[in-house]
């Protein structure tokens, strides 16, 4: 029996390629279109909006009307709470992509994850958490002889900065190097700011254009550097690991999980 996927954010670009995913097989199938309320497009066809046509699946924003197995919620933290709440009133699992959360909200979720199985990743894209391994591996290897700086870029339209990638990122160097995200972290530099401390930890941002996810760790030594990058170029690896999550979660246990744990890494 497929399995059956609300999305929440339905309407927005990682909504639509996230049920462009969802109906290239067969084993998965649309049951809701989440949006908010005064979204333009509600009552309209969410398969035709996404371009992979009808499906007889309206955008709607009343949540209570929803049934499925799982939830995928690409959202601001807010809303991604919202739809946590509703997938654990329903018994439904859900699948989180939403960066930003405050140090509150993240303890919400957990307490949310006590009731319903949750995958909760800064990213989904396989080949990012692979880049995560890489660079933990790196770091404790390479050790304390070499400077870690962080780069990020992303499109116009992101809203928190550094993104969760870059977060994770920072937050698996601290642990690996022994050093403290984000106490360590060095977010800004302007005018004379002196050597550079031995501990930091840089975290730089870039923003422009429709740059869908790019991130670099510098590892930079006397006479020598270490680039680890990846550079995602559509939106569609973030959708596949999404729905990858989604088949995973059903079934599990109560817990807040990560793409490691979809992955077995």
């Amino acid at each position: 029996m497929a399995t059956r996927v609300v999305v929440a954010g339905a309407g927005g670009r990682m909504g639509a390629r996230i049920i462009s995913q969802i109906t290239s097989g067969e084993d998965m199938t649309l049951s809701g279109a989440l949006e908010r309320e005064g979204f333009s497009g509600l009552g309209d066809d969410a398969g035709q909006a996404a371009g992979v046509g009808p499906l007889g699946v309206l955008f709607t924003s009343d949540a209570s009307s929803l049934e499925g197995d799982v939830i995928i919620s690409f959202a601001i933290p807010e809303a991604s709470l919202a739809h946590a709440r509703l997938s654990a009133e329903k018994g439904m699992g859900i699948v989180i992509g939403t960066t930003g959360f405050s140090p509150a909200e993240s303890e919400a979720l957990v307490r949310i994850g006590e009731t319903i199985p949750c995958v909760h990743a800064p990213n989904m894209s396989v080949g990012v958490n692979a880049a995560f391994r890489l660079i933990e591996e790196a770091a404790r290897l390479l050790g304390d002889g070499y400077d870690v700086e962080v780069l990020e870029t992303h499109h116009n339209q992101k809203i928190d900065a550094p993104s969760g990638t870059a977060v994770r990122m920072g937050e698996i160097l601290a642990r690996a190097l022994g050093r403290d995200y984000p106490g360590d972290a060095v977010f800004h530099r302007e005018g004379e700011t002196g050597k550079r401390p031995k501990k930091a930890i840089g975290m730089q941002t870039l923003r422009g254009g429709d740059v869908a996810g790019e991130h670099t760790v510098y590892f930079f030594g006397q006479g020598e550097r270490i680039e680890i990058t990846h550079r995602a170029t559509t939106r569609d690896n973030f959708a596949a690991g999404a729905t990858r999550a989604a088949r995973w979660v059903i079934g599990q246990k109560p817990g807040v999980y990560d793409m490691s744990d979809v992955l077995g890494i």
